[in-house]
């Protein structure tokens, strides 16, 4: 049976995917590969800095603890060991997920984790959907009508998310819309309505940084050689905005929204502990407070676990979506 001829265009287009996918494969493996880097570096960085803050059997065992008390624990955690033994076994542990007993809860850090999750997942989740909901829908406005009294909302909402301590905006909501108009519970996870304060006060910040984000994208875009190339051909300017600059606009936008979920995951600790929401950040400030060595250091690396990882879908979807990332870079 004869081979099939393919002609010259068929020919180029195979070539053409054959080398994307070539780049694209280069693209992932590098950055699994930073990825890797960045958690073993953070996996040592946790392991330096809670022993910098002390004896660790020393903040084990209670403050009227005897010499021999402490001595007694450092042998049965192993901390008398030299600091490169103990690291290895640190790592080879983390990598099969085991970190160790709570001392507080007398449980596995990793289960203790793994409970408290989903409320922090939830948490985060309704504080980027408001902050999306918000600030890009406000940043395109501003982006569209520069100079305008739109525009100057736009960037005040953008000044305020940016500089007002979510700590403090959410001490303040609750005295006027928990305590004074009882519209919402002050504390708990209890529902949908106790998730609004909280969400909106970690939030705060995320939509500042969209509304600005968002708006310096469209000012760009609005710039661009094609888009004056579009109004010089009579297209409307309506059309215009949906075909070119907010579908370009959006682009950028995903990778932006992914890294900023991983830091709502990760950075929620003030908000959790003031609403006293059972996530994460609470659990953290608690293991804290009780000397628990084992579940800080197993929130701290499992934290930045999610925010790695976060960060490298968000670069893996970037190279899908926008076709002017060179792969092989």
């Amino acid at each position: 049976m004869p081979t099939p001829v393919l002609s010259a265009a068929e020919g180029c287009q195979r070539l053409f995917w054959a080398r994307k996918i070539a780049f694209m494969q280069r693209y992932i493996l590098s950055r699994i590969i930073q990825s890797l880097l960045i958690l073993a570096g953070v996996l040592l960085i946790v392991f330096v800095m809670l022993r910098l803050t002390g004896d660790p059997a020393a903040l084990m065992v209670s403050r009227n603890a005897t010499p021999e008390q402490i001595a007694a624990v450092r042998e049965e955690m192993g901390f008398n060991r030299p600091l490169i033994v103990q690291f290895g076994d640190f790592a080879a542990r983390a990598l099969v997920g085991d970190f160790g007993i709570s001392i507080r809860h007398r449980q596995p850090a990793l289960q203790l984790i793994l409970e408290r999750l989903p409320a922090t997942v939830e948490l985060a989740a309704a504080a980027l959907l408001m902050a999306m909901v918000i600030g890009i829908p406000l940043g395109i406005i501003g982006g569209s009508k520069p100079g305008s009294g739109l525009d100057f909302v736009a960037r005040f909402a953008g000044l305020i998310g940016q500089t007002v301590p979510n700590f403090w905006l959410a001490m303040i909501m609750i005295i006027v819309f928990a305590v004074n108009l009882r519209w919402f519970p002050t504390f708990g996870r209890s529902g949908l309505d106790s998730v609004i304060l909280p969400a909106f006060a970690l939030g705060l910040l995320t939509m500042g940084q969209l509304v600005r984000f968002t708006r310096s994208s469209v000012l760009e875009i609005r710039n661009e050689d094609y888009i004056r190339t579009a109004r010089s051909k009579g297209i409307s300017g309506r059309q215009i905005y949906m075909r070119h600059v907010l579908r370009n606009a959006a682009i950028p936008l995903i990778s932006i929204i992914g890294v900023q979920f991983g830091y709502l995951l990760s950075g929620s600790i003030y908000i959790e502990t003031i609403f006293a929401w059972p996530g994460l950040g609470n659990l953290l400030a608690e293991a804290v407070g009780n000397r628990d060595f084992a579940l800080v250091q197993a929130i701290a690396f499992f934290s930045s676990v999610v925010v790695v990882t976060l960060n490298l879908l968000s670069d893996i979807a970037y190279a899908f979506v926008d076709p002017r990332i060179r792969y092989g870079d």
